[in-house]
């Protein structure tokens, strides 16, 4: 058959998980140096960075990239106290490019555990995994939707300085991808060792996008809690990895992201996202 003419499933997944649950602690944190309008300062208030509002909410921008890139199912993983998302995308906006779904983390217990709600969504397919508060540029989205699984989006330091909103003092704080000789990923370096990454502003760095197979499920079952108390995805996928045998396949993009983690992020992202259609 011409590749050409294949369709979306047989080209790669096309099923998105949104990590949409966490407690938005940098965003509910005050900052007297930063002016945001009402409605945006309710929604910071309480942690939801998906929803904050930047014309429409953020998510909205996040969705329509996955369904340029060829998604046609996204699941959001949200808490039981969240019903005015899934009031949103099922009465208000009723999205006709992808297919929404919800999948309910009762208690915010970490990444992991969010991507163990989302297991009756995966059924046995292949998933994407992305951040609700991060704008993933359409290009990144395609190369690891049509990957194999399991891989990650290894995003190159240097155009997440340039292309992105990402600033030298945050870019440590996502980690650099460690790859053995065959290209798959050994580690997730931080701290110290992710400032030190040979590479330097080369190195490949994780913006939390996955894409796993079921073994995750097993992965994020078997991950103990972290000093965080949380049950963390990267230490499930490094579980997998050393005791699953998980090959992770790392895929390196050269793209900026926009990261929407605290209030003094809104009005980068907002200038940003400018002239960014959104269909849904």
């Amino acid at each position: 058959m011409n590749p050409e003419i294949l369709s979306a499933e047989q080209r790669g997944t096309t099923s998105a998980v949104i990590l949409a649950r966490g407690l938005g602690t940098r965003m509910r944190k005050k900052d007297d140096t930063t002016l945001l309008d009402g409605k945006q300062a309710a929604v910071a208030d309480v942690g939801m960075k998906g929803m904050i509002p930047i014309g429409r909410p953020f998510l909205d921008f996040v969705l329509s990239a996955l369904a340029d890139a060829g998604f046609t199912r996204a699941c959001l993983v949200i808490g039981p106290e969240h019903g005015a998302v899934r009031d949103y995308y099922t009465k208000e906006m009723k999205p006709s490019r992808l297919a929404i779904h919800f999948a309910i983390q009762d208690k915010p217990l970490g990444t992991a555990d969010a991507v163990l709600s989302a297991q009756e969504f995966a059924d046995q397919r292949d998933f994407v995994v992305i951040n609700s508060d991060t704008y993933y540029p359409v290009r990144a989205l395609e190369s690891i939707r049509t990957s194999e699984a399991p891989a990650i989006a290894g995003f190159n330091r240097r155009a997440l300085l340039e292309e992105g909103n990402i600033t030298r003092e945050r870019i440590t704080r996502f980690g650099a991808l460690d790859a053995d000789e065959g290209g798959y990923l050994r580690r997730i370096l931080v701290g110290k060792a992710a400032e030190d990454a040979p590479a330097g502003d080369d190195a490949l760095a994780s913006m939390n996008c996955w894409l796993f197979d079921n073994r995750i499920f097993e992965a994020c079952r078997l991950v103990p809690k972290s000093v965080r108390e949380e049950y963390e995805l990267p230490q499930a996928v490094q579980l997998g990895i050393d005791r699953l045998g998980m090959k992770i396949r790392i895929v390196p993009v050269h793209a900026g992201v926009l990261d929407l983690s605290s209030r003094s992020d809104i009005a980068s992202v907002a200038e940003q996202l400018q002239g960014v259609e959104v269909r849904l």
